[in-house]
């Protein structure tokens, strides 16, 4: 059984962008070990139906709730086409996980009153910061 942060009562909504249905991927495994510490996980990838059992959903744009965090593991080079999308969703944070960072993203998403920060999702997990 995962060890659960001591300061996560409530069920956050989690984004993770860039979803991959490999298993060898680290999105796959930010996936399941974000369901597995209980949270509401919604994988965005427009290639791919579904990821670790759970529905894919093809864009930002098409989510219509409330997301706590997003969790990106798309290049910035990519990731830039969807900023606007990004913004327009507001997470409470966003965090960049290795190999996606972006000073020019991270400068406007804190512009918009969202937080930012570069680490890896599967360690803020397992060491009870996420």
């Amino acid at each position: 059984m995962a060890e659960r942060s001591n300061h996560q009562s409530e069920q956050e909504v989690v984004v993770v962008l860039g979803a991959s249905p490999k298993p060898e991927r680290y999105s796959f495994k930010a996936v399941k070990l974000l369901a597995e510490y209980g949270h509401r996980v919604l994988p965005v990838n427009p290639y791919h139906r579904e990821v670790a059992g759970i529905t894919c959903v093809a864009g930002l744009d098409q989510l219509n709730e409330k997301v706590d965090t997003v969790s990106v593991y798309v290049r910035a080079n990519l990731l830039v086409n969807d900023l606007a999308k990004l913004i327009a969703l507001a997470p409470r944070r966003v965090i960049f996980n290795p190999g996606t960072e972006s000073d020019e993203m991270m400068a406007a998403l804190a512009e918009a009153g969202i937080a930012c920060e570069e680490a890896c999702t599967l360690v803020l997990l397992r060491t009870g910061q996420f």
